[in-house]
């Protein structure tokens, strides 16, 4: 098991803890410990689905704490129901067959968590289909739930965008603060090269066209602009590429749905939407459990 699976295994269990699971108290009192059933999960809603494959995951976890009293299970879903596929209102998206106390248990952590994750990749798909046809490609940020940051971030790509930096540990870019605190860009990026690993490319996000201009003669390799109107950010590429540059531009900074197709025209290489992660509506999924006699 590589490291994001592992880090994944641990935020089901997490959840599963937190809902205490294996002491749902209401259900010991009222299902029969031998019943089987069948749920369905549905969409409400037109969306991009996310989150289908942690649903066995889920379950293999609840077995393992409930000490594999639990029992078989089964997933099924269409093969044209996946991550990242649009489905209609009223689509159902999997269907769960186990013993009926686990599937009760386990039903507001699957859907809590597949209602968030589908959420994202729906607000993802909304903003890449209002760049398409352009050069630019819509990326997130680190503006995510605290410990969910790598579901967040796969949700992302089920709508059709890409991950920016993972955490802080992934790629160096060197942020306004780092400017105000490190002595000013020329300063900051001269300490930066000399310091850096082997490998590690230096972004710096630049507010103005004067600290545009002192990155460029100090050697910045990735450039994020920040806060700038579309005319400006055309300006900037515009600067770049007419000095025969083509280090990456990326645009940020309350860019909204209805402005990203002209920050897109403009003609950067991405932009940086944190309301794909931090503003995402949960949509509304439901889970029908009926039993199998």
């Amino acid at each position: 098991m590589d490291w994001k699976s592992r880090r994944v295994e641990a935020i089901l269990e997490q959840a599963l803890l937190e809902d205490k699971v294996t002491e749902d108290a209401t259900t010991a009192l009222t299902i029969d410990p031998s019943l089987r059933a069948a749920a369905t999960i549905l969409a409400k809603q037109e969306c991009i689905v996310s989150g289908l494959g942690a649903i066995p995951r889920i379950l293999e976890i609840f077995a393992r704490l409930d000490g594999n009293r639990s029992g078989r299970f089964e997933v099924i879903s269409h093969p044209e129901i996946f991550d990242g596929v649009r489905v209609r209102k009223g689509k159902q998206l999997a269907v769960i067959r186990s013993n009926a106390r686990v599937i009760l248990a386990c039903e507001r952590v699957m859907l809590n968590l597949m209602q968030r994750m589908s959420g994202i990749a729906t607000l993802t798909r909304e903003y890449a289909d209002a760049i398409a046809g352009t050069k630019a490609t819509v990326i997130d940020t680190r503006k995510t739930v605290p410990g969910l940051r790598i579901l967040d971030k796969y949700a992302v790509t089920c709508g059709g965008g890409e991950n920016h930096r993972l955490d802080l540990s992934d790629g160096v870019l060197i942020k306004n603060n780092h400017i105000s605190l490190g002595g000013g860009v020329a300063t900051v990026l001269k300490r930066a090269h000399a310091r850096r690993l082997p490998g590690q490319v230096i972004d710096i996000e630049v507010r103005s066209f004067a600290e545009l201009d002192e990155a460029l003669a100090n050697g910045a390799e990735s450039l994020l602009l920040d806060n700038m109107t579309p005319a400006e950010v055309k300006r900037a590429v515009d600067i770049v590429r007419g000095r025969g540059l083509t280090i990456p531009i990326e645009a940020s900074g309350g860019i909204e749905l209805a402005t990203i197709r002209d920050y897109a025209l403009a003609g950067p290489d991405f932009i940086s939407v944190g309301a794909l992660t931090h503003s995402a509506v949960a949509v509304d999924l439901s889970m029908r459990i009926a039993a199998e006699l």
